[in-house]
């Protein structure tokens, strides 16, 4: 969606020609010295920056053909002041800025932390629109575990969740905010650029080719998705007429149509628990990297090949993984988390109906599985915290912050409140949740709240001891499941 800028104000033009005249030295001298702030996430206390609010990213990506190179980068961001601000922080780090603007005007900027602290020529009032021009390298070296670029065997794939977003581009790295996004990537022509959203031009200039997506519903920064590479895109038909294009290595384009035909059917089955499909299109990007993980970015989720060719995989458990990631679309996607201690909304709702689909189509009990995540929910919670309060990552080391309790220990928060409050009562709750919340944020509370309004009773009492106690409650309906000691819950393997 195109943003339309208004004019910079005749007063705060007028003030940046005095400023502009004046020392640039000593407007900085009355500051205080630069350092990262953070919005305070519990989990992040360094995440997302005060003050602003972004409507719109514009990425321009040159990639020079070689994935261990930095790509050139101009990031363009338009947004509004949310409080008056003399400096302004943006997340970046693993790349250097060679020239900062703001509003046209060139920009004092430093690093602090992984920040990066912008002083505009004039100081920015509460209101006004703001539009911030990043020059920049983009750096795909490093380890690979570090999130934010990954690299694949013929090119580039993004995985940011949960902090790694800048690490790729300059931004407000919290999913609390959220934004329309342009990409521009300038790419060999032999290979093929796919990103968020839809194609909106294609231009070849001899050796190279430049590639446009934009996205038509706002996103998470954690979300987004470039990839490069040596590439078919595969065109099918979704429910509606829902354009579905998936992402394969071309030397595999036959070896994974078995897999990708399924999407059609997998996006009718949610559609037929949760309602219409939130995006403007689908598809599946198989990426020739191991990850250790599957990714539910914005309207193209990143697999990894080996997940569809190691035999070790029964089809059902690679069917079930499929729909855990499209799950995310609606959870954690399109009603985003409005703290990182709301994850579990995210991927307890995956696990769910990852599970439930597994029963529907491959016999796999989902009582029985929860069952089993029952008797582990003690460990799971000592160890990594309850859903809902989990425990920080550890350090250098994000990715733990996605332990077993936030995925089936929080599909077992959804099963308990099933049992207490019925199937059809639930699916209302599940449809209005994902209506009600659709290309925004949501915490919680408000799913507390909203679950108590389609009861048609207070469920503070019920929910609050699944969600943040020590200990796992009792499962209505169920008086003979027990819980494992921590110690032997903790050596158990994952249910599912």
């Amino acid at each position: 969606m195109p943003l339309v800028r208004t004019p910079l104000p005749r007063a705060r033009w007028l003030r940046s020609a005095v400023l502009v005249a004046a020392s640039a030295g000593l407007v900085a001298a009355a500051l205080p010295a630069p350092a990262p702030l953070g919005i305070g996430d519990p989990l992040f206390p360094h995440l997302g920056n005060p003050g602003y609010d972004v409507l719109a990213y514009a990425l321009d990506l040159t990639y020079p053909g070689v994935n261990t190179r930095p790509l050139a980068a101009v990031t363009r961001i338009d947004a509004v002041a949310t409080d008056d601000l003399e400096r302004l922080n943006l997340d970046f780090t693993h790349g250097t800025v060679s020239a900062v603007t703001v509003d046209g005007l060139p920009a004092d900027y430093v690093t602090s932390g992984e920040d990066l602290v912008v002083t505009p020529a004039v100081p920015i009032d509460e209101g006004e629109s703001i539009e911030i021009t990043v020059t920049h390298t983009s750096d795909p070296s490093g380890p690979g575990d570090t999130g934010g670029w990954v690299r694949t065997g013929d090119g580039l794939a993004m995985a940011n969740q949960a902090d790694a977003a800048h690490r790729v581009f300059p931004s407000n790295d919290h999913p609390a905010d959220k934004a329309y996004f342009t990409f521009r990537v300038t790419a060999p022509s032999e290979l093929t650029v796919v990103a968020n959203g839809l194609p909106i031009g294609r231009v070849s200039d001899g050796a190279t080719t430049t590639w446009t997506y934009r996205t038509g519903h706002p996103m998470a920064t954690e979300l987004a998705q470039v990839s490069i590479g040596r590439s078919t895109v595969v065109h099918r038909a979704g429910p509606h007429g829902l354009p579905v294009r998936d992402v394969v290595r071309t030397a595999d384009r036959e070896l994974m149509e078995p897999w990708l035909r399924r999407t059609p059917g997998h996006l009718e089955w949610m559609e037929r628990q949760v309602g219409p499909y939130p995006f403007e299109t689908y598809g599946v990007l198989v990426a020739d990297a191991t990850t250790g993980f599957e990714l539910e970015t914005q309207t193209l989720s990143l697999f990894e090949r080996r997940l569809f060719t190691e035999p070790r995989y029964p089809e059902w458990y690679v069917d079930s993984i499929m729909v855990h990631e499209l799950a995310h679309q609606w959870f954690g996607d399109s009603v985003s988390p409005r703290t990182w201690s709301d994850l579990w909304l995210n991927e307890g709702h995956a696990s769910w109906y990852e599970a439930l689909y597994a029963e529907e189509t491959a016999g796999k009990s989902l009582e029985r599985r929860m069952k089993a995540a029952y008797a582990a929910s003690d460990g799971w919670r000592a160890d990594g915290g309850p859903p809902a309060a989990p425990e920080p990552p550890s350090p250098g080391h994000k990715i733990s912050l996605f332990r077993p309790v936030v995925y089936d220990g929080s599909a077992l928060v959804l099963y308990a409140l099933r049992q207490e409050i019925g199937t059809e009562a639930f699916r209302r709750l599940e449809r209005r949740w994902v209506a009600d919340h659709r290309d925004g944020t949501a915490t919680t509370a408000d799913f507390i709240a909203l679950a108590g309004e389609v009861a048609g009773r207070d469920l503070t009492g019920f929910l609050r001891p699944w969600l943040y106690d020590k200990r796992t409650p009792a499962m209505p309906g169920h008086p003979d499941w027990r819980s494992r000691p921590v110690q032997a819950a903790r050596t158990a393997p994952k249910p599912g």
